[in-house]
């Protein structure tokens, strides 16, 4: 898809509190409904290796929310019209963690070849303090860059899943509108981060509880960025175009 054929979008459009409340406001009347569609997601997700599963599943869980702010009746069905974009969604996740890999693989290294150097000291007292020192260094750094590139990805499934376009496609223009929109998402995920922190907190059962509500809430951010293309169905997605 060309540049100038990409949906437009709004630049320093995504407040995360009100986007939150926004998720609540979306949800809350079929909010039991919407944690068990999350819930199955998540074990669905799991059950491939690589999460191969969790894309077409991220993508259904994006097709239940936009047909609820469509006004549409959803049912737990719903949920599994995300496996029409099976291929797109997994191409996204795919180019997802590959920064992922080349982000964690360099501290994976500095990890290995401290442990080694504080095992062949001969003789002398290891420096503890300075390898758990630049450990949590290395760690803080890590979550920052993962953080960032989270932020990145933000809008790729629902872009997959609303504008019906090609996983590398989504990825790019995702990246554009999150750049231009990246405090706001960065707080977000944030926000959203430390409430599902805290649901932890209370056995696990909180943060799975809020688990929906992290969604829908992502869901609105891409309303404000994007809106909603005014196509009649999700289903079936057009077949595959040929970029070249």
């Amino acid at each position: 898809m060309p540049l100038h054929n990409y949906p437009s979008f709004t630049p320093k459009a995504v407040k995360p509190i009100e986007c939150l409340q926004a998720g609540w406001d979306l949800i809350n009347d079929q909010y039991l409904l919407f944690v068990g569609m999350s819930l199955v997601a998540l074990l669905i997700g799991q059950l491939a290796p690589m999460g191969i599963l969790a894309a077409p599943m991220m993508c259904g869980v994006y097709v239940v929310l936009f047909e609820k702010i469509r006004g549409r009746q959803v049912e737990f069905g719903t949920l599994f019209q995300g496996f029409d974009f099976f291929g797109q969604g997994v191409i996204a996740m795919l180019i997802h963690l590959v920064p992922v890999f080349l982000v964690i693989m360099p501290f994976c290294v500095i990890f290995v070849v401290g442990s080694l150097l504080l095992v062949l000291q001969n003789g002398r007292e290891p420096p503890v303090g300075i390898f758990v020192a630049l450990a949590l260094l290395c760690g803080f750094v890590l979550l920052i860059l993962l953080i960032g590139i989270s932020v990145l990805f933000t809008f790729a499934y629902p872009l997959i899943v609303d504008r019906k376009m090609q996983g590398v496609e989504a990825v790019k223009l995702s990246a554009q509108a999150a750049l231009a929109n990246f405090w706001g998402l960065l707080g977000l995920l944030l926000l959203n981060a430390l409430l599902g922190f805290l649901g932890v907190l209370c056995c696990y059962v909180g943060a799975l509880l809020f688990l929906p509500v992290g969604f829908a809430a992502t869901a609105c951010a891409y309303r404000e960025v994007f809106g909603l293309a005014t196509a009649e169905s999700f289903y079936p997605p057009p077949p595959p175009t040929d970029f070249r």
